[in-house]
């Protein structure tokens, strides 16, 4: 077997399959049956003798929207289109003609999938036997002349609900517990609560090895949509490991680093809005840079700057320090003039808080700008009032940043926070008329 994760994704996915089919066939709907003959041949004298073979198949692909809508389908389809090569799996099953979109293909892996391991029944109880002799033609037709790479890195920071052993995030990235991933590397497994694991799979000709490189930027964006996701302070460890199918583990630079103060716990009922969360910032990351430097789209260079000011802040050591990254972004958004202008204050209230709340919010950003003069002259107490402050400028920061790679905030902060206080003076002068 060698890709544990799919095999994991599909065995779920036909098991509660099964079921729904088994419900549906419970309830009257009817397994269409074809009549042929057993001998294939008629002999001569001979009465032919025939059989009722069930069309499983056809049965299964008028239900087709029903298995769409279970939970285990969407983990299931991501993890066919993750490794790929499901045009070899579909030509050997038979099929000349394939679609064109990768959802369309993935939907058709699926349903012929299903089909083979139900294939002529009218029951439709899991089959451990059935599933794995199924599940075997899969992985030698979309792994013919094939391997698989497989990355690893510790992930630091976070934990998953105690019923998940893996979290499968798409396109071949999954976050597992150690546990889970066999043979895992001693270094990365040992312990007595070893980190979680930051698992890349790739499948590709054997002379079309990918580089360390490829696993680096997919492992970044993936950090990237944590610390976007939910407040905590995550990091992945600098040494990871690869191999290629069951191969001998080699160490690799990954590169990373941070701080992990505390441990932020993904609860079961969050997975998907994580997973969903991970796929946008990695689409949104890919689309808004060239090379992973400079962005394509004008207007969009404010907002790659102040995400990698975030992100420096992120891996700071003390919480003054991270101060100047964090003021650098803000600045960036929304401040264009220049810090002379003295806006930034008004700017920040304006969006982050409500009308009420917006003198406090202006008066404690004062003070942590008057407090990134004094880290720079050597003076910044250390204290629990000035971590306090850090971390809600930093919050706010996340949740700007969060916003506009969601399409809920307009990248023009600036724009926005004016129209919001010329609004507010408005409404100010028409009370005092």
């Amino acid at each position: 077997m060698r890709n544990l994760t799919l095999h994991g994704a599909l065995e779920e996915f036909t098991a509660e399959a099964g079921a729904r089919l088994d419900l549906a066939a419970s309830a009257g709907d009817q397994v269409p049956f074809e009549v042929v003959e057993t001998d294939g041949v008629r002999s001569a004298g001979r009465i032919p003798l025939y059989c009722y073979r069930p069309l499983t198949g056809d049965f299964i692909r008028e239900r087709l929207g029903l298995l769409v809508a279970l939970p285990t389908y969407a983990p299931a389809a991501r993890a066919l289109e993750g490794v790929g090569g499901l045009e070899l799996y579909l030509r050997a099953r038979g099929h000349l003609r394939l679609p064109e979109e990768s959802r369309s293909l993935t939907d058709l892996a699926l349903r012929d999938f299903l089909s083979r391991v139900f294939e002529e029944r009218s029951e439709f109880a899991f089959d451990t036997a059935r599933f794995e002799l199924a599940y075997e033609e899969l992985e030698r037709a979309i792994y013919q002349g094939r391997c698989v790479t497989e990355v690893v890195g510790a992930l630091h920071g976070i934990d998953l609900d105690a019923k998940t052993d893996e979290l499968a995030l798409g396109e071949g990235l999954a976050i597992l517990r150690a546990s889970a991933l066999a043979e895992a590397p001693p270094a990365l497994s040992g312990g007595e609560r070893p980190p979680l694991l930051l698992v890349l799979r790739v499948a590709h000709d054997r002379d079309q090895q990918p580089s360390t490189a490829f696993a680096r930027v997919r492992f970044r964006r993936v950090l990237t949509a944590l610390r976007l996701f939910e407040k905590g302070s995550y990091a992945i460890g600098e040494l990871g490991y690869s191999r290629i199918d069951d191969g001998v583990w080699s160490p690799i630079a990954l590169g990373f680093s941070g701080r992990t103060r505390r441990l932020t716990l993904i609860q079961r009922d969050s997975e998907d809005e994580l997973r969903a969360f991970c796929n946008l910032i990695s689409r949104r990351l890919s689309a808004a840079h060239s090379g992973g430097r400079r962005p394509d789209n004008s207007g969009a260079g404010e907002l790659a700057w102040a995400l990698a000011r975030f992100e420096m802040g992120c891996e700071r050591a003390a919480a003054h320090e991270q101060l100047s990254d964090h003021l650098l972004a803000l600045r960036a958004l929304l401040e264009p003039e220049g810090p002379a202008s003295a806006r930034l204050a008004q700017r920040l209230s304006m969006i982050c808080a409500a009308p009420k709340d917006r003198s406090g919010l202006a008066e404690r950003t004062a003070r942590a700008i008057a407090l990134e003069r004094a880290v720079i002259a050597g003076l910044a107490p250390s204290d629990d009032a000035v971590e306090t402050l850090v971390d809600e400028l930093a919050e706010h920061l996340r949740a700007i940043l969060r916003d506009i790679l969601c399409g809920h905030l307009d990248a023009d902060l600036r724009a926005v926070a004016d129209e919001l206080l010329a609004e507010e003076v408005d409404a100010a002068t028409a009370a005092t008329v």
